[in-house]
């Protein structure tokens, strides 16, 4: 009987309960193999964590819990372990030969890894030096290449937009103008689809460098028309045309800044150009949080089954994706290369033709 593994890395999403409930169901009854979770994510494997055994009578309830019961660790890569020295400051080692060792000594024949594409990244690396490997894709930011979509994905829009739908209550009521910073990191997709499903009247997105006179014009005309409030909604990597990234952490100590602040930023401009009440919401882990919508359990239930089918067939280094409303596997080295907004796509005209800006 086969012994297989399964962590989740990275950032949290909903849907991830799913995947794992997924996991131990799918080969329980299909193939009767053994299913241990690492805890905390890679840094779990390497710090040899006790596995928890799981098995169909703990995966009750799984499907609409938030979160990950196995752990995650956000900034843990096993290719550059922190290690704080004496005088205060941090180097970074590799120690991958470790947590490749780990996986022998749990006696796992294969492991399954949820995550982003910086956990996809770790598995490839891991995979080059002989892991059994395959991946299931998870992000909020739905930037992983070549899958239609990635669970939590919905999940975060469905918050941005009902954000959205409140802060336009609240806008009409007061006559303001509201400022909504959303997730993302270098992708405007969760800004895009929240953007049109909630009615903004301009969106900032990080693949469209902004000009923000165009956003102070749009706002006057909406003024002019008689309508006295805006909606804007902004990702947390935007940036102005020639300008930075703005981050609410610029040099984290574990390692990676952190986005955060163009909300602000916009905000303060707008109230000096238009001269109207501004409003900043940045909405931030709340889009991590909370029950996954049925899609993204859908989604991740599919994706979790067949991660286990892809085991079974040996394919190492692959990773479940869905195209076309299809399962199918594609080579981690091609997920993590990452997709984007497109500028002048359908998706960006789209939205201009129905009298969205994006600066």
């Amino acid at each position: 009987m086969k012994r297989i593994g399964i962590l989740t890395g990275g950032g949290d999403a909903p849907g991830l309960n799913a995947v794992i409930r997924a996991v131990v169901l799918t080969a329980h009854n299909r193939f009767q193999w053994e299913v241990v979770g690492i805890q905390e994510g890679f840094d779990g494997l390497y710090h040899g964590l006790p596995v928890i055994p799981l098995d169909p009578n703990n995966m009750r309830d799984l499907l609409l819990r938030g979160g990950t019961i196995l752990g995650t660790a956000n900034r843990g890569s096993p290719f550059a372990h922190p290690v704080h020295l004496p005088d205060g400051t941090i180097e970074y080692e590799d120690v991958s030969h470790i947590a490749l060792s780990r996986m022998a000594d749990y006696g796992m024949d294969a492991l399954i890894v949820a995550g982003g594409d910086g956990t996809m990244s770790i598995s490839h690396k891991l995979v080059k030096m002989g892991a059994r490997i395959v991946g299931v894709p998870k992000t909020i930011d739905n930037d992983l290449a070549h899958t239609d979509v990635t669970f939590g994905f919905e999940t975060a829009i469905n918050t941005a937009t009902e954000a959205l739908d409140k802060l336009q209550t609240t806008a009409e009521s007061h006559h303001r103008i509201m400022v909504l910073e959303v997730m993302g990191r270098n992708a405007g997709w969760i800004a895009m689809q929240a953007g049109v499903a909630g009615g903004a009247d301009a969106i900032l997105i990080p693949e469209i460098p902004f000009n923000i006179d165009v956003v102070c014009n749009q706002i006057r005309r909406i003024q002019l028309s008689g309508r006295h409030y805006s909606l804007i909604i902004v990702a947390e990597g935007a940036t102005p045309i020639g300008g930075v990234q703005q981050y609410a952490i610029p040099d984290y100590a574990k390692g990676g800044a952190r986005l955060g602040g163009i909300g602000h930023q916009v905000g303060a401009t707008l109230a000096e150009c238009v001269g109207g009440e501004v409003r900043v919401t940045v909405l931030g882990h709340v889009q991590r949080g909370g029950q996954p919508s049925p899609s993204d359990r859908w989604l991740a239930t599919r994706f979790g089954a067949a991660a286990v089918h892809l085991v079974a067939e040996e394919r190492w280094g692959y990773m479940a994706a869905l195209q076309a409303q299809k399962m199918v596997a594609v080579p981690i080295e091609q997920a993590i290369q990452m997709k984007f907004v497109d500028p002048q796509g359908e998706l960006v005209r789209m939205a201009r033709d129905l009298g969205i800006v994006f600066g």
